[in-house]
């Protein structure tokens, strides 16, 4: 979108800009309508793209033993 013209600006979804974008989601280096629009597609369509997405991307950080515990 164009902000200061007010002009909506539609952008070609190709695998390429998926792509980054489900990896920017991944990292959280870009919120889900962001993310969507960068790519053209809608906030709906870019959720199921990404819960598809985290199916074959399992998490790559372990948490181990060096959680915080409090004792309250």
């Amino acid at each position: 979108m164009d902000a200061k013209r007010g002009i909506v600006v539609k952008v070609e979804t190709t695998p390429e800009l998926v792509d980054e974008a489900t990896w920017a989601l991944f990292r959280a280096t870009m919120n889900l309508p962001h993310a969507a629009a960068h790519c053209g597609m809608t906030k709906r369509e870019m959720k199921m793209t990404f819960r598809e997405f985290l199916k074959s991307h399992p998490t790559d950080y372990d948490l181990g033993a060096k959680q915080l515990t409090m004792n309250l």
